[in-house]
């Protein structure tokens, strides 16, 4: 829902309460941990190894307990509101976040002791299913895929939004994880070293939230709310690339269109390039690597 509101508020010309975009980047990269947790376990179990994912989800479940606790929700949180948030940050809940945070950074080597460095998935991975730069380009492939292939580029460095402006400033915990190989491997190398990226964005955002003092976290609205007529468009750099959100108003309560550009299509359109040619026992790693949920293809 970040990228509607984020789209609304700018054509209402609204400034959100600073605790507000502050504990939505929170929010933000804990979900983004999540994703790439999801398919850091579940990648190796298309190969054949099965004890990754239950490191991978013991992890989530971390990070899971946080998120429920302040949305009541396991997948689609809908916390973010036109003007802010839907709620306070419950009592504590910023220490039990740290925590969280704390445990899924000390035992991540663990998952990653199975994974970097293993010789047969090493020997599924490295040097399968390459892709370019330009073949990268071409097909608009974003996030963590075309970082593997060696595209610099990230949103929330870019065009920031929220508070990432800040965080990817000189001296800030942010960074674009890349790498050159463009293979099966790389892409699983960027996901892994995002992750201690995003667990370290997440801290930062506890340590500003708890500096900050107590005040509103969003913004008092009219009883029916109408945008502006007009059009903007949106992008936000997702946990598997870029998510493009296209809201025309005619000056009603409700939008006349609204477009979401998603990540997967791109990915996995660009499939045609990389399975050409190679062995069929290579077909799972390959897809496996392109990071894509299916539910998002159709977008």
């Amino acid at each position: 829902e970040l990228g509607v509101v984020l789209g609304v508020e700018a054509m209402l010309g609204m400034e959100v309460p600073e605790r507000a975009t502050w504990a939505r980047t929170l929010l933000a990269e804990l979900n983004r941990v999540l994703n790439h947790l999801m398919f850091a376990g579940s990648y190796p179990l298309e190969l054949g190894a099965i004890t990754p994912i239950f490191y991978s989800f013991r992890e989530r479940e971390e990070l899971q307990a946080v998120m429920e606790e302040i949305s009541g929700g396991r997948m689609h949180y809908m916390f973010s509101r036109v003007g802010g948030l839907r709620d306070d940050l419950p009592a504590g809940w910023l220490h039990r976040v740290e925590q969280a945070i704390a445990a899924v950074r000390g035992r991540m080597p663990e998952l990653e002791s199975l994974l970097l460095g293993n010789e047969i998935l090493q020997a599924r991975t490295r040097g399968v299913g390459v892709l370019s730069t330009a073949t990268a380009k071409g097909y608009g492939v974003t996030g963590p895929i075309a970082r593997a292939s060696g595209l610099d580029v990230d949103l929330r460095r870019d065009q920031p939004y929220l508070a990432y402006g800040e965080l990817f400033a000189d001296g800030g915990p942010g960074r674009v994880v890349t790498r050159t190989a463009g293979d099966c491997e790389a892409r699983l190398e960027v996901l892994l070293e995002q992750i201690h990226v995003s667990l370290d964005l997440a801290q930062a955002c506890v340590d500003r939230l708890r500096s900050m003092p107590a005040g509103p976290v969003n913004v008092k609205l009219p009883k029916v709310l109408k945008v502006p007529e007009g059009t903007d468009y949106v992008a936000t750099e997702n946990p598997l690339g870029f998510n493009g959100y296209y809201l025309v108003s005619r000056g009603d309560k409700t939008p006349w269109r609204l477009k979401l550009r998603s990540a997967s299509f791109n990915n996995v359109a660009v499939l045609g390039e990389l399975l050409e040619g190679t062995l069929v026992a290579d077909m799972v790693a390959i897809l496996g690597s392109m990071f894509f949920v299916v539910g998002d293809i159709d977008k």
